[in-house]
Formats: C-alpha cells, structure tokens, sequence
C-alpha cells in the first residue's frame, strides 16, 4: 500500500483540557487516488493531513508513505492551503518558479516549466502580473501550477477553495479534477462540502468529532466527467446525507 496510516492517535491541550483530535485513524491509499477527507470542525481531517504532510507528530500510531514513516516535510509531498502562499514582490511566472529554485533547476528550464503549468491551470498571458493583480481564484491557480511544477508525488491540500465564490469555486473543482486525472498524482483533499467532495473524490473518508474517527469510507464510482445533477451524482450525495444524518434541504443550512 502507498500510504497506510496505522492506530494514529493524537490529543491537544485547551484551557487546560484535553481534546482528542485523532482517535484510533487507520487508513490506506493507494498510488494515484484522489482521497476527500470530509467532516465537520473538530473531527480531525487537517489533523490527519498534517501528520501525513509531516508538520504534526502523532501522540501514538504512525504514518507511512511508501513504506517510509513520516517524521517531517518531504520535498516530494506539496501542500496547497486556503491562504495560497503567494509572494507578492514575485510576479506570477517568478512564484512559479521558486519551488524550481530550491532544487537548483537551471533558468531556462524553470522558465519553461512555470509557463507548462500555468497554461494547464489556464493562465497563460498572466506571467508578468504581481498577486495583487489577480482574484482569489487566479491566485489559487497559481498556488496549483507552483505546487505541480516541482512534480510532486504527493498533493495536500487543504480547503484550497474554501474562500473563493461559488462559481469560481465549481470551476477550480473542474480544473483540479482534470489535472489529477492528467497528471496522475495522488491527492489528499480537506473539505467540509459534501458536493465538493463527492464531485472530487475516487474516494471520501467521513469524519465526525468528538472524538474525530472516521465513520465510513464510501466509493464514488462516477468516472472522470461528472455531473452534479445526474441520478448517480445525487445518490452519492445522499448516501453521504445519511452518514451525517442530514436532510438534503437542511444541507445548506449546516454547512454556513
């Protein structure tokens, strides 16, 4: 298995209380897989990214990638968060590029790479524009096309369009949905939608809180183009509905 997340346990401490952020999580994902952890706050789904992103160390468990466990960042493994990280005295090609920096890759070839991925994330002809010119979406596609520059074989990402619009939002679903397909990578995503999620994921880890434990794992066997208003879309939907026990009109209600 690619990654195999063992009894991983972890507890913080607030206002002198202990709260159990991760109880007990096992989990296996296998090389390529676009993985949802969806659930309300507090039921530990950044909990359980940062230990596999290695900025968190678990109290008891562990957490393996390629049969290595994980005790700090990996070059190799990306996180793509809400904020997107951007700097704003670099320019779109030059945040692109920083990533190729760090690895010595030589200027012509970082030039080239930057402009393959932001023509995948479709922002050619927005090289020379500082963040500042951008919108929150373009921002974020930024923060994807720096991420996939440096080929990673591994993406985090954690409620990366969680401050965007809606329709912005729906479109950076469709973008990440087709690169994953394209590009083959593995992806682990945050999210408290559960239409984001069902739209995203080849599977969906439900989380609940206190104490944050995974519910159910369900399969989305919706093939590469979905529709968020076909017959096997919406029985996804509500099936996942059901674990929260929700009604699909009190949905919007909950999630606000």
């Amino acid at each position: 298995m690619y990654i195999e997340v063992k009894d991983a346990c972890k507890t913080f401490t607030q206002d002198g209380k202990a709260f159990v952020a991760l109880d007990h999580v096992s989990l296996d994902i296998e090389k390529g897989e676009f993985i949802c952890l969806l659930g309300p706050s507090g039921c530990g789904k950044s909990t359980l990214l940062n230990a596999l992103a290695g900025f968190d160390r678990l109290n008891s468990g562990s957490v393996k990638i390629d049969d290595r466990e994980i005790t700090e960042p990996n070059i190799d493994h990306i996180t793509i968060f809400q904020n997107y990280g951007l700097l704003p005295w670099r320019n779109v090609l030059k945040n692109v590029e920083l990533g190729l920096e760090s690895k010595k890759v030589p200027k012509d070839q970082r030039r080239e790479i930057a402009e393959k991925y932001l023509h995948l994330v479709g922002l050619t002809g927005f090289e020379h524009r500082y963040p500042r010119q951008l919108s929150g979406g373009q921002q974020q596609r930024v923060s994807i096309a720096r991420g996939l520059a440096v080929d990673p074989d591994i993406i985090f990402m954690d409620e990366p369009f969680g401050a965007l619009d809606a329709i912005t939002r729906m479109k950076l679903q469709e973008d990440i949905r087709r690169i994953a397909s394209e590009e083959k990578k593995t992806i682990i995503f945050v999210t408290h939608d559960i239409e984001e999620a069902v739209f995203l994921a080849d599977r969906i880890v439900v989380m609940m809180a206190d104490p944050g434990r995974i519910k159910s794992i369900v399969k989305v066997p919706l093939g590469t183009h979905r529709d968020r208003t076909a017959e096997d879309f919406l029985y996804v939907r509500d099936k996942i509905f059901d674990l929260f026990n929700l009604k699909t009109e009190s949905y919007i209600e909950y999630y606000i």
